[in-house]
């Protein structure tokens, strides 16, 4: 079956759209790479590149089950699996790329990787990226059982923590990108929390988890300065109402948050969902 096919073997838009939207951050670091404009260190760009998208599309991941719930979007699950994959495929690619960057030495990556607590870290998480991968197929999920494969691929969350821990500990002076995924974690585990609490899921309640996720990212911001840096938590929690040089990670959090409540909205507005598909939302 082509990946861009639903199971009756017809072209789904939805998920051409987001196979060629996944292929499109390896796409252009190919191109860059080609053009010669990944700068004076393409394999270290490269591996940084791969291994950012890695980690934004296993969040993507995680938030097409949220986005069903709140769009009332049932059919998105179709693409949960190839984004899931792709991060797989791109954290894989992550690691082959300092393979390159260390010529090949597979002694000096395994000591490396030994020595080295992120990149410790950082290799758990593509290894539990590609198992989760590997036993993401339809014949494995009659192997496994349906329980067992909904319990394995809820490593899925700690997979996510263990890369946002990479990804801030190989990043040595702006925080930004680390900060801004952590924070859309810690929406999504809030939101799991949520359903798990039998919270409805409205838009008020997810107004209010939109202020939750940006404050909490506000303060793991300064928490992370604080102690790594020794700039003082207040002065990291005023750059975050200071706007002349752009928006922080916390406001980008609460803002998109804040979009999914007013989806939230306008669903309500439309009227609620109907059948067995309000059913399941109101679990």
């Amino acid at each position: 079956m082509l990946p861009w096919n639903d199971r009756a073997g017809n072209l789904s838009v939805l998920k051409l759209i987001v196979f060629l939207g996944v292929l499109a951050p390896g796409a252009w670091i190919a191109l860059q790479a080609a053009t010669g404009t990944l700068g004076s260190k393409p394999i270290t760009a490269a591996i940084h590149q791969s291994g950012d998208w890695a980690v934004r599309l296993l969040l993507l991941s995680l938030l097409v089950t949220p986005l069903r719930f709140i769009a009332d979007w049932p059919k998105l699950i179709l693409v949960r699996r190839m984004i899931g994959v792709a991060a797989a495929a791109y954290a894989f690619a992550h690691l082959l790329f300092y393979v390159i960057e260390q010529a090949y030495d597979l002694q000096k990556v395994a000591s490396e990787i030994i020595l080295r607590f992120y990149l410790t870290i950082g290799f758990v998480g593509v290894l539990g990226l590609i198992a989760l991968a590997a036993t993401s197929t339809d014949g494995m999920i009659r192997r496994l059982g349906g329980s067992a494969w909904n319990r394995l691929h809820l490593l899925s969350y700690p997979i996510a923590f263990i890369a946002i821990w990479h990804f801030f500990l190989q990043t040595r002076l702006d925080v930004s990108q680390p900060v801004l995924m952590l924070g859309f974690f810690v929406w999504l585990m809030g939101f799991r929390l949520m359903r798990r609490l039998g919270v409805a899921v409205a838009p008020l309640q997810l107004a209010a988890l939109a202020l939750i996720s940006g404050v909490a990212t506000a303060l793991l911001e300064a928490l992370w300065y604080a102690t790594r840096t020794g700039v003082t938590a207040s002065r990291v929690l005023a750059a975050n109402l200071d706007i002349a040089f752009g928006l922080r990670p916390a406001l980008w959090v609460a803002i998109a948050a804040l979009a999914l409540a007013a989806v939230a909205l306008v669903r309500q507005k439309r009227g609620a969902p109907r059948g067995r598909r309000a059913a399941v939302a109101a679990e």
